[in-house]
């Protein structure tokens, strides 16, 4: 019986590991034929929905200036990221502007979301990551303390592989519905957008550009690993991947 549990557990933990379920590279043979278009590009890998958010307008630029994104590839024209303008005015719509993206997660848990971003001087300085598991009638505001708050301390520049851990929250596990946004915010403790470069003045033409955005997720055991696990064996292994 140990061995059945043992072989059922190393099973799981493998089932576990983090998968790429939908991912957006936004690469194409021109910055005019990225699949899907600037409103909503297509994901290159899995499905899912990308938009724009209150007003915000968009193109495609070079996936691989000022540094680069930490998308692989790294020839000119096919790597692009989604160059995005158009943001509030200062004092204004605060995380009302920028990009939303919608994914189905049935069939995975542990939800967990990675993006990169370039700031121009002008941009907001500051970018928030928000969810919902309810296609977006109502949100869960990111926070500093939550690690979904993201400054830009200089423009034109990348900055990469920022991660928003979604795992604690499991109603966003096997759901049709699940949708996060990235947003500009005001700066903490203020009333007002601050400029990506400290000498530099915010500007609703400032761009952010983003690439990479990923969502990672382990699949749903089934249920007849379950079954052969146990409730003990099962408990344990969220112990360890905790």
């Amino acid at each position: 019986m140990k061995n059945i549990i043992t072989l059922a557990l190393i099973a799981v933990a493998g089932a576990s590991q983090a998968d790429i379920i939908t991912q957006w590279n936004f690469n194409g043979e021109s910055a005019t034929t990225v699949p899907g278009g600037a409103l909503s590009p297509t994901a290159s890998v899995g499905t899912g929905t990308a938009s724009l958010l209150g007003g915000v307008t968009a193109s495609f630029s070079s996936g691989t200036a000022n540094g680069g994104s930490s998308d692989p590839v790294t020839s000119t024209p096919t790597n692009y990221g989604w160059q995005t303008t158009t943001y509030a005015a200062q004092g204004l719509e605060e995380g009302q502007r920028g990009v939303q993206f919608a994914v189905s997660t049935v069939g995975y848990q542990d939800i967990s979301i990675s993006f990169d971003t370039r700031h121009s001087n002008t941009s907001s300085r500051w970018i928030r990551l928000d969810y919902s598991n309810d296609g977006g009638s109502n949100w869960i505001l990111g926070s500093d303390s939550a690690g979904t708050l993201y400054s830009g301390t200089s423009g034109d520049t990348w900055f990469n592989l920022r991660a928003g851990d979604l795992t604690a929250d499991t109603s966003i596990d096997n759901n049709a519905n699940f949708v996060f946004r990235m947003v500009t915010v005001f700066a903490p403790g203020t009333s007002a957008y601050a400029a990506s470069t400290s000498t530099s003045t915010y500007a609703a033409s400032g761009t952010l550009r983003w690439d990479m955005v990923t969502v990672n997720a382990s699949p749903v055991p089934e249920p007849g690993t379950i079954a052969a696990l146990g409730l003990g064996a099962l408990v344990l292994l969220r112990r360890r991947r905790a």
